[in-house]
């Protein structure tokens, strides 16, 4: 198939393809947003063009902080990409025509900073995943150890991280006097607004005291949670879509018909009207992100070590285990629901029941390798918290400490068979020296690993009963496998 989609083939797209219902030469740019990656063009960029026909002023330019990647896929097609909603019941395609461009910031510093800078820039989105903000998972601050810190607070004119072109972008606005843009982080952070503030203000503090008080008085970073499930395209995607479309597109996106947005409604320089495209405003996004974090993420990451170890490759295999359902729905009800506070009229049953249906989606192609990526920087916020509120109130953790002792047996690098595992991990050489150096002691890796601060802090390896629980089931999954461990698992 050699034509490719972009503005002059969306006309010959095959029927049934949904387009764009407006005028992409008019659009103008409103939003940044830094880490251009699948989630983003199945999640913020999708609700964002379903509010571009009674307001262009929103348009997209997408940065990659990174990798090439994405710039070499969508730059030719002019920003365009396929959204493919997929369910047992079938497949939905649509083109989504929100993001105007791709810069790739490592060779268009100057072009990403000044597009932030510029006046009509009003808002700037994120998804750059936890390690994406060089902080530390354990106690929220910016990490100012971290080498692209390092960097860019002796060279701000030429960041290499989000923090880094954030500042510089804000630093630049106040010299011109134009007011600030808006953060809004869409990543899995906790309290995720008010971390990236926390981390954005140091920064701007280290950078110039007077800079950080400009970034603590007058920059607003709400609160969000983001909800949908993307798994990595595949080659069979593309050659599905390809074949639906009539033309090849380099990099379309898998989801599920599932999809939420709970914003807190702070916006000074003014926002998309996104509710009208199903986003939900809120005063305050903490219940929803507890809830999500703990409900969803915990489960996924739980799901993703326990089912990778028992030889499943997706989430959907591994929820056709019947074990592993029971496992899950535990989880959930018994130890995750009493931690949440949710406002009158939230309905945890109905989430949690649809959280096991999108789970057992087999038409979404969810790997556990890919949710099983960068745990040292997820297990804080989806299981860690929890256990402390958990440990707090003298509850039961045993399901949420299997979790944490599949993601130890995990990132030991060697499968139940012997075979590597290919550990993505922005710690895997201090995690794989860990495991090098136990030689086989389950207890010599249980300690290693509890001694990493920036996961697991300092009170929970000074906790015994939940070093115990997890050295317990890490001695488990050595024992018997982890699809025996979850056969037999039983509530303490």
């Amino acid at each position: 198939m050699s034509d490719r989609l972009n503005d002059d083939t969306l006309a010959e797209l095959a029927g049934g393809v949904q387009r764009p219902s407006y005028d992409r030469r008019i659009l103008r740019t409103g939003i940044v947003h830094l880490g251009v990656g699948a989630f983003h063009r199945a999640h913020q960029a999708v609700y964002t063009d379903d509010v571009l026909a009674r307001d262009p002023d929103w348009g997209i330019v997408a940065a990659s902080l990174r990798s090439p990647d994405t710039y070499d896929a969508l730059q030719p097609q002019d920003g365009l990409y396929t959204l493919s909603v997929r369910s047992q019941g079938g497949e939905a395609l649509r083109v989504i025509g929100s993001i105007q461009r791709v810069i790739v910031a490592p060779r268009e510093i100057e072009d990403l900073l000044d597009v932030m800078a510029d006046p009509q820039t009003r808002i700037v989105t994120l998804t750059v995943t936890e390690k994406g903000y060089c902080y530390d998972p354990a106690t929220g601050a910016l990490n100012e150890a971290h080498p692209d810190i390092v960097h860019d607070l002796a060279y701000s004119m030429n960041p290499k991280s989000a923090p880094g072109f954030i500042i510089e972008a804000l630093r630049r606005r106040r010299m011109n006097g134009v007011a600030p843009f808006t953060v809004l982080t869409c990543d899995n952070l906790p309290s995720n607004g008010r971390t990236v503030k926390r981390v954005l203000t140091r920064f701007a503090e280290l950078v110039d005291p007077e800079l950080g008080r400009f970034v603590a008085d007058e920059v607003s970073c709400p609160s969000t949670m983001v909800d949908r499930i993307v798994p990595a395209t595949s080659d069979q995607d593309r050659e599905r879509i390809a074949e639906a479309l009539g033309v090849t597109d380099a990099w379309p996106v898998v989801t599920e018909p599932f999809t939420q947005w709970v914003i807190e409604d702070r916006f000074p320089q003014g926002r998309p009207a996104w509710e009208a495209a199903g986003a939900e405003f809120v005063s305050d996004v903490e219940p929803y992100e507890h809830m999500k974090l703990r409900l969803l993420n915990g489960s996924h990451s739980t799901l993703a070590y326990l089912g990778y170890l028992a030889g499943y490759e997706t989430v959907a295999d591994t929820m056709a285990d019947e074990a592993f359902v029971r496992l899950i729905r535990g989880l959930m009800d018994e130890e995750v629901t009493p931690t949440l506070h949710m406002p009158a009229g939230a309905d945890l049953e109905s989430y949690k029941s649809a959280l096991i249906v999108r789970f057992k989606n087999p038409a979404l192609k969810h790997r556990t390798w890919q949710i099983a990526m960068d745990g040292s920087q997820k297990l804080p916020q989806r299981l860690l918290g929890t256990i402390r509120d958990r440990l707090s109130n003298g509850a039961s953790i045993g399901r949420l400490s299997l979790g944490v002792a599949a993601w130890m047996r995990y990132v030991t690098g060697t499968d139940e068979n012997g075979v590597a595992i290919d550990v993505r991990d922005p710690m895997v050489a201090r995690l794989q020296e860990i495991a090098s150096q136990a030689e086989g002691s389950v207890e010599t890796l249980a300690r290693g690993l509890f001694g990493i601060r920036e996961i697991f802090g300092d009170d929970l390896p000074a906790t015994p009963r939940f070093t115990s629980e997890v050295l317990a089931h890490l001695t488990q999954l050595y024992k018997l496998g982890a699809r025996r461990t979850v056969s037999e698992f039983k509530a303490g």
